[in-house]
């Protein structure tokens, strides 16, 4: 196809399936393409369908292979056809050839090693020019004005045994702090408030700088980020239990706002032997990582991840786990059923639990939780909170989906708030009026 020149703005039809690094993926990608982007509604009225998988656990990889199913059946309808690209880490996991042999309707496969090259690769497919110009990348956000996500590095350095990411994103890749800086001025100048940083582990980001002791850390970047213009909120996600040390809490303590008290921090489990077979670089006691953060951050919103069902957890182990929840206290929890995935050491160990017990442990850890959380929320009606509005509610007019400090975007729940002044994008002092297991209600 001979190269063209675009003048009119570009049509796509996007869905990024997965966490919120491929989210940024995707927006990278639409932001670099050198052309202006606007989304369409339908597939029909698009010109390129990009659809970025995720390819983490087995569900996630049968959620993204419908996708790409769906979208090459309604395709297949049209008259005029759209391209039809298929990104991200289930490409990563298992690789072209092999896809383009089961799902020969894709026109055009990027593998997560070509992340840089994904705009040059679309242009090229779509039958347009090479770009123009340095070649830095911009954003299309996806997130409305409220938030946005800063992925501050790829891959992984670690190698736990039941995880995938390794093999799929590769080693840890941290971005300099100069490419996250300027990034980051280019968000906020979109008007966005609040900044999440994101990473297979943001805790490690920095350490394959060179420099020895003199390398740039955490603790250094946030100092850097929390000074910038217009920042409401500045949020850590995916802190392992070994990178929160007393350096970074200490920091953050004096940085105070906009750096938030707030803690995501995967333990995966509570039990110290099941926490050796998986290969985490913490198999210790959690209750010390967050004695460390309650000492130096009392009021410190915190929000974990567990696996149950992992080959060779007993009864008690699990019983174990209930007691550190019911202890712990946090504000936030998720649990997943172990998945036994192909290529990673833990589908080969023995003792693999049944699938029902797996998911019956899960909905009891649930359970326990669900009663937390509502007690916890319960304690914040009558006080007033500043709101960080997202968006409208769909079935409601004039009620608007929020967040207080303490609710991360899309893997929290909300705060749904209405009033005077209340749109996308604002803050309002919220008097919070009611609670429920995870969500709250409030007033402007």
């Amino acid at each position: 196809m001979p190269s063209t020149s675009l003048r009119r703005p570009l049509p796509v039809w996007a869905l990024s399936l997965g966490c919120p690094k491929n989210r940024v993926d995707s927006e990278r990608l639409l932001g670099s393409l050198g052309v202006a982007v606007k989304p369409a509604a339908h597939m029909g009225r698009s010109r390129l369908v990009f659809i970025n998988t995720c390819g983490f656990i087995e569900p996630a990889v049968r959620e993204s292979i419908r996708a790409v199913l769906d979208a090459a059946q309604h395709l297949g309808k049209l008259r005029r056809r759209p391209l039809l690209a298929v990104a991200g880490c289930m490409v990563g996991r298992y690789g072209v050839a092999e896809l383009a042999k089961e799902l020969p309707e894709v026109d055009l496969w990027l593998p997560t090693e070509d992340l840089a090259r994904w705009p040059a690769l679309v242009r090229a497919a779509l039958g347009l020019a090479p770009a123009q110009g340095s070649g830095a990348f911009g954003r299309l956000l996806s997130t409305g004005p409220a938030y946005a996500w800063l992925k501050v590095g790829e891959g992984c350095r670690h190698s736990c045994a039941f995880c995938t990411i390794p093999s799929i994103r590769g080693p840890l890749r941290s971005t300099p702090a100069e490419a996250l800086l300027a990034e980051a001025r280019t968000l906020l100048g979109q008007g966005v408030r609040e900044l999440d940083l994101v990473a297979q582990d943001v805790s490690a980001w920095g350490s394959d700088f060179s420099g020895g002791a003199e390398r740039p850390r955490l603790e250094d970047l946030i100092t850097a980020l929390a000074g910038l213009d217009g920042l409401f909120w500045l949020r850590l996600l995916y802190l392992y239990p070994t990178g929160i040390t007393e350096a970074l809490l200490r920091r953050m303590a004096e940085l105070g706002p906009p750096v938030l008290p707030y803690f995501d921090i995967p333990f995966q489990h509570a039990a110290p032997e099941l926490l050796r077979a998986m290969g985490r670089p913490f198999a210790g006691d959690p209750r010390r990582v967050l004695e460390r953060v309650r000492n130096i951050l009392p009021d410190a919103a915190l929000r974990t991840t567990f696996i149950v069902g992992y080959p060779g957890e007993t009864e008690a182990q699990f019983l174990e786990l209930c007691r550190f929840v019911e202890e712990a206290r946090f504000t936030h929890l998720g649990v997943f059923a172990y998945q036994a995935e192909d290529g990673t050491p833990a589908a080969k160990l023995p003792g693999q639990v049944p699938m029902a017990v797996r998911e019956e442990r899960r909905a009891t850890l649930m359970e326990l939780q669900a009663s937390i959380s509502a007690d916890i929320l319960a304690q914040t009606v009558g006080s007033r909170l500043p709101v960080l509005v997202d968006a409208p509610a769909d079935e409601w007019p004039g009620l608007h989906r929020g967040r207080v400090w303490f609710q991360a975007p899309e893997v929290d729940g909300v705060t749904w708030v209405s009033g005077p002044g209340v749109t996308p994008g604002a803050v309002v002092e919220g008097d919070i009026v009611e609670s429920s297991d995870y969500d709250l209600s409030a007033l402007a």
